[in-house]
């Protein structure tokens, strides 16, 4: 049995114990789902270069949807990294997104899902990267579960330590803004990972199209512990 089938079959058997990321009511709040891939003749390149304009397009969609957030990206190949050299540098360039952005406001609180500790945390703090993150690890009958937090505000790592506790649906973070938070607009891209492969404080949130297949057997499909209903534009 892979790990992910071992995860989703956790979820399945113990719904109790998975609380949630972000303040979202399934029954009165709605998610608009970002298209951030090349195809997108919507978003174009000196959009996504200029952090102001980038924000207020995202900002713009939400509300002209009336939705509280927006989500996607998940295994998503995206044209929005080749402003930053942080994902070209090396023999092949970094487009396809592993993890999920919640876009929203800064300041919105962020929770844990799962019972778990601090595994390690840190400011990335270049153009493009993750800012304020935090890796959580979690102990779920044996199968180890790392989830990570990127784009947290500074204040955030005040008063962490390796080792911290926190319960299932207890706030840990909130979410940067674009001068803290890797010069993006208000987001948190949150990602599991069964193995972070000695890293601490970081892991990558973007390959390589070839090596798209190792990173998905590592990174399950955040959807299994948001459990987010259908966008309105999906």
């Amino acid at each position: 049995m892979s790990a992910s089938v071992q995860l989703a079959a956790f979820v399945k058997a113990h719904p109790d114990t998975v609380g949630k990321v972000v303040d979202f009511n399934p029954t009165t709040d709605k998610l608009y789902q970002f298209d951030l891939t090349i195809g997108n003749k919507d978003l174009d390149v000196a959009t996504i270069a200029d952090k102001a304009r980038f924000s207020q397009w995202v900002n713009e969609k939400l509300a002209t949807n009336n939705c509280k957030y927006g989500v996607g990206g998940y295994m998503e190949n995206r044209n929005i990294y080749a402003h930053s050299k942080l994902f070209n540098e090396g023999p092949v360039p970094r487009r396809h997104h592993l993890g999920v952005d919640i876009w929203g406001r800064a300041g919105i609180p962020v929770y844990s899902p799962l019972k778990g500790k601090v595994h390690s945390y840190q400011d990335n703090d270049n153009q493009g990267d993750y800012g304020p993150t935090i890796i959580l690890e979690h102990d779920l009958d044996g199968l180890k579960l790392y989830s990570l937090y990127g784009h947290l505000s500074r204040k955030s790592l005040d008063g962490l330590s390796e080792g911290l506790t926190f319960e299932a649906g207890e706030q840990i973070a909130t979410l940067g803004d674009t001068n803290e938070n890797g010069n993006w607009p208000p987001h948190l891209h949150f990602q599991l990972m069964f193995d972070v492969e000695g890293k601490t404080g970081d892991y990558p949130g973007v390959c390589s199209l070839d090596e798209k297949e190792k990173y998905r057997k590592n990174i399950p499909d955040p959807q299994l512990l948001l459990q987010f209903p259908k966008a309105v534009n999906a």
